[in-house]
């Protein structure tokens, strides 16, 4: 007796891989662009280097103010700031100095 049977696939194997498939591609999406994905995380460590890059920058501009305020401080007096902040604040100068504006 010879067996007339197709070689089908059953219904059952077609759910299988279909369901396979868009769990994969849904895993891979993810992966990609989900609220944790490889995208997003370029973009905040982009944010990361930026916020850095500012913080040198501040922390910079924040020890010469520092500087500053210790050289005009009763402590430690540097009379030529002094000199310069004076002359600055009053538009004055010396007969030896040349004014550029």
């Amino acid at each position: 007796m010879a067996d007339n049977h197709e070689k089908t696939p059953s219904l059952g194997l077609w759910v299988f891989s279909i369901a396979s498939l868009s769990a994969a591609g849904y895993f891979a999406w993810a992966a990609l662009e989900g609220n944790f994905g490889r995208i997003v995380r370029i973009g905040v460590e982009t944010e990361i280097a930026e916020a850095e890059a500012e913080l040198a920058e501040v922390a910079a501009r924040r020890r010469a103010l520092e500087n500053k305020v210790r050289r005009l401080s009763d402590d430690y007096l540097d009379l030529e700031l002094l000199d310069e902040q004076a002359r600055r604040r009053l538009g004055l100068s010396r007969g030896d100095e040349i004014i550029i504006r």
